[in-house]
């Protein structure tokens, strides 16, 4: 039994959360508004991530905390700065292990299979911030003041997909509907996609293993597959007529972008969907204790979740 604090209530926080409090930890949320998990063991709160007074002493007495932060894409310059320095000092005031969600921005493009190893040579503004965020992070423990490590998976599929999700809703709906699916990329390319309730274990285990601090690790993630593939075996699974599939043009895309600042955004990782995007988590698997679940049955978990949600 520990005291652990998870900041951030989204598609991760919350399911982590909670997976924490099977466990018998006790844990606080920390959200803006008060939002998360309403059961025994969860104790929302609100407050601002960014103010580390608060932060320091919201975390007095944890074991760990957990930064599953998700600010808005076009806002990550202004909002991830504050609330990666407030942490950190709260770790360092408690002594708490810092877990960050990452992901692979970092990277930038890159050539082959991405694995923990790989320099962060990101020239897009998402991808420095993050690179910077890690680097930070490093030091402080290199420097001995506190315990971190950094958790990082591709675009993520599955039970409690948000709206943004590239295999979330918006995907499911129409694909379990028998209707034309809209996809913004090239649907035959090998991608690697990442089981949501494989991040929240990689983050837990994270948390308690102590040959994972101090450097990044990938979560556990299954051979990549394509858009096509994914959404056949969505079919499969809900029994229903093979998938449609209708490609956005990249001028729509562009006009959208205009209106909607998450699609202006989606312009600065389009890389990541012009060829074969392949996470590495060979390394990750051994010091986190668990293969990766395989994508033909994450993604019936993740019909059987839509028709409940529905």
């Amino acid at each position: 039994m520990g005291r652990h604090v998870v900041v951030g209530a989204g598609q991760v926080g919350g399911a982590l959360a909670v997976a924490l409090a099977e466990r018998g930890h006790e844990v606080t949320v920390v959200t803006r508004s008060g939002s998360g998990p309403r059961r025994a063991g969860v104790s929302p709160v609100a407050a601002d991530a960014g103010d580390a007074a608060v932060m320091r002493r919201l975390a007095e007495g944890a074991d760990a905390i957990y930064n599953c932060v998700n600010p808005p894409y076009h806002r990550w310059q202004e909002d991830w700065p504050p609330v990666a320095a407030s942490l950190l000092a709260a770790a360092e005031s408690s002594g708490a292990v810092l877990v960050t969600l990452g992901n692979l921005y970092g990277y930038g493009p890159v050539d082959g299979p991405m694995t923990e190893d790989l320099p962060l040579a990101a020239t897009g503004v998402k991808g420095r911030v993050r690179a910077r965020m890690w680097e930070e992070m490093r030091a402080a423990h290199e420097a001995g003041r506190v315990r971190v490590t950094e958790v990082r998976g591709s675009d993520y599929y599955g039970p409690g997909s948000s709206d943004q999700s590239y295999l979330g809703p918006r995907l499911l709906e129409p694909l379990l509907g028998g209707k034309p699916a809209t996809v913004v990329s090239d649907p035959d390319i090998p991608h690697s996609w990442t089981y949501l309730p494989d991040v929240v274990r990689a983050l837990a285990a994270a948390a308690e293993e102590e040959r994972a601090w101090g450097r990044p690790w990938h979560v556990p993630t299954a051979p990549p597959v394509t858009m096509r593939e994914y959404a056949e075996m969505v079919c499969e699974a809900g029994g229903v007529p093979a998938p449609r599939l209708r490609r956005l043009p990249g001028w729509m895309l562009k006009a959208g972008g205009l209106a909607v600042p998450f699609l202006r955004e989606l312009g600065e990782t389009r890389y990541q969907f012009d060829r074969p995007y392949v996470l590495d988590s060979s390394a990750s698997q051994e010091v986190l204790g668990f293969a990766p679940t395989p994508v033909e049955d994450g993604v019936k978990e993740t019909v059987a979740w839509w028709r409940t949600r529905r």
